[in-house]
């Protein structure tokens, strides 16, 4: 009896479509990609990561996650720290996550390792560059992180009536400000442009002190995500292929 049980869950998982991880970069999708997982990076670009959306056409996936870095909203919150929404936010809509996946990606990383939260992640079409803006998002959304793509793929997810989460580590926290060139440092392919920020550099030396606090940031982060990275295909598929 065990041994049908096995091969039926087997058969089960094998039959899922692949999880679509959305990303803003390549790095970002390294920690996720595993076995039924398929990625998608932004480069940091909301009309590029739109455009790329409406290309997948009829493609079949079996729920969507959003990964990867985000800005700290919440003051609590240190780079490293992983959020799991409970909600997104995007423009005046405030909408659930999956819960039963929630809480699973929660138990998760904890079990890893990480600190973790629940929080509302509101998703933005430009970065939030300063505790300003970040404050103005906080007050204004209620939420604890931002991204550039979790209200896209929150969207996308329900036009497919497909099951949505979010998992993001915070990188620079709400009161850091982060260096203009930042917004510049991506290739559109999600790369770190080296020899724009270089250049940058070369116009700008003053960034220097404010990019190595952020490289400091993201490494903290990035260590939170190669930890819950390789959970999301073996977790999500098991639970999804009981739902």
């Amino acid at each position: 009896m065990a041994r049908a049980t096995g091969r039926r869950k087997t058969a089960e998982l094998s039959a899922l479509a692949p999880i679509l991880v959305i990303v803003g970069m390549k790095r970002e999708a390294a920690c996720a990609a595993g076995e039924g997982v398929t990625t998608l990076c932004s480069g940091a670009n909301v009309g590029r990561l739109r455009q790329a959306l409406d290309a997948l056409g009829g493609t079949d996936f079996s729920a969507v996650v959003s990964f990867g870095l985000a800005g700290g909203l919440d003051y609590a919150l240190r780079p490293g720290h992983v959020v799991v929404a409970d909600a997104i936010v995007g423009g005046d809509a405030r909408r659930d996550t999956h819960s039963r996946l929630s809480s699973v990606l929660m138990k998760g990383a904890a079990a890893a390792g990480c600190k973790v939260t629940p929080g509302a992640i509101i998703g933005v079409d430009e970065p939030a560059m300063n505790p300003g803006a970040k404050a103005a998002l906080r007050e204004g959304a209620q939420a604890v992180a931002v991204d550039m793509e979790s209200h896209l793929a929150e969207e996308f997810a329900r036009r497919r009536d497909i099951p949505f989460v979010a998992l993001r580590a915070i990188s620079d926290p709400a009161a850091r400000a982060l260096p203009p060139l930042v917004a510049k440092a991506l290739t559109p392919e999600g790369d770190i442009h080296a020899l724009g920020v270089a250049r940058e550099l070369i116009r700008g030396p003053h960034q220097l002190g404010g990019m190595i606090r952020a490289g400091l940031d993201s490494r903290a982060a990035f260590v939170s995500l190669s930890r819950c990275g390789p959970l999301l295909g073996p977790l999500l598929r098991l639970v999804l292929a009981d739902l």
